[in-house]
């Protein structure tokens, strides 16, 4: 499954043929995302990282998520999805990362446009949500230019560097979106 974003954007479902090229933006990106992804100390090597992906497509086969590499002109940027999607209770949270070249050009606002439509057009969703940390001030700026509601903050409640950071919630629930969009 693809979704288009626009001409230079699209979004791939997360599968085995972008293990090199994604460990690879990763690997170039370490500083960059290690700031606030708890998980990038973990990805050492190709094989971990192919590890990773097939747990992540296991997860898609189980309905437990739905994530995408991000493309731009076709090279893999980053990576998107819908994760802890629960469709007892119709909600999923959006969770992200893009390389710091791809950054400031819109990507990641308009790949979670195309996320948060296929959520729930497709999905049926009622709830979505997005975290980031109080000190990620660009990752915030996503959910507040969607007019996502600032829920509150989540006290300790990611382990990145060794230190607990606090995240800020936002949620958009089905009928705001359906005033928006």
């Amino acid at each position: 499954m693809t979704l288009n974003v626009d001409e230079n954007i699209k979004l791939e479902l997360t599968s085995k043929k972008q293990v090199v090229a994604l460990f690879q933006a990763i690997d170039n990106n370490r500083e960059h995302l290690s700031t606030f992804l708890p998980w990038v100390d973990n990805i050492k090597t190709i094989e971990n990282f192919s590890n990773y992906i097939e747990g992540a497509e296991l997860l898609i086969q189980q309905q437990k998520e739905v994530s995408f590499a991000i493309l731009l002109d076709g090279n893999p940027v980053g990576r998107i999805g819908l994760h802890h999607l629960n469709m007892l209770n119709k909600c999923a949270a959006i969770g992200y990362w893009l390389t710091k070249e791809a950054q400031g050009k819109g990507i990641i606002m308009k790949s979670c446009e195309a996320l948060i439509n296929y959520g729930f057009q497709d999905l049926g969703l009622q709830r979505i949500e997005i975290k980031a940390a109080v000190n990620n001030v660009r990752s915030q700026a996503i959910p507040q230019k969607l007019d996502f509601k600032k829920e509150g903050i989540l006290r300790q409640a990611e382990l990145v560097n060794d230190e607990f950071l606090d995240l800020v919630l936002y949620s958009l629930l089905y009928d705001e979106y359906n005033t928006r969009f």
